[in-house]
């Protein structure tokens, strides 16, 4: 079953190197010089650098990190949903930074490792959760991995079709799977005058 999933994965990233610049491998280019070169990655990159958090990823030399990137067609949907537009960005930089953590992992994970995988810690400190459902890769149990393995010298990404939220960002209760990604993506840039209550979840070793 395995050798069948990472057959599927070679396929998309195959696909994914020609939707995204024409190769899936870009080993002479960071992780930010890789998104800032993709229009699909112009919100993300720009909600990167409003929270100042550009640094781990603008060099070779950085440690290697796994990035799930939303395209701005993910983050657009998320911000239609709720009525907001990337003008109402307030500049929370903490719940900014939470989030955007949320979606790297320390690492290079190339997709042929993630599928064997049921779980993942991010930078954040909170664990996303991996199942291979359908014969795709899905994320805290509603969020798609679309394209997979563009790598960077100092790390990959991988594209996701939706935001995903921290744990400790999640209000107790009223949401389900569905409604997670679509606040998520009001939140990155609802920024200021959203309060949650903290949540602490284990994060395994």
């Amino acid at each position: 079953m395995k050798r069948t999933l990472k057959a599927i994965i070679a396929s998309t990233t195959i696909a994914a190197g020609l939707a995204f610049g024409g190769t899936a491998s870009a080993a002479d280019e960071t992780i930010v010089e890789i998104a800032s070169g993709n229009d699909d990655f112009s919100t993300l990159v720009a909600a990167i650098t409003a929270a100042g958090l550009t640094g781990p990823f603008d060099e070779c030399s950085d440690d290697p990190t796994t990035v799930f990137a939303p395209t701005n067609d993910a983050i657009a949907a998320a911000l239609d949903a709720l009525g907001i537009t990337a003008a109402d960005l307030l500049g929370d930089t903490e719940l900014l930074t939470s989030i955007l953590t949320y979606h790297v992992v320390s690492g290079a994970v190339m997709a042929a490792d993630v599928v064997e995988l049921d779980s993942a810690t991010t930078l954040e400190g909170s664990d996303i959760a991996i199942a291979v459902v359908d014969g795709g890769v899905v994320l805290n149990g509603n969020v798609n991995v679309t394209a997979t393995d563009l790598e960077a010298c100092n790390g990959v990404i991988h594209v996701i079709d939706a935001v995903l939220l921290p744990p400790s960002l999640l209000p107790a209760t009223g949401f389900d799977s569905s409604d997670i990604a679509l606040l998520a993506g009001g939140l990155m840039f609802l920024g200021a005058g959203l309060t949650f209550g903290l949540r602490r979840r284990t994060v395994l070793a």
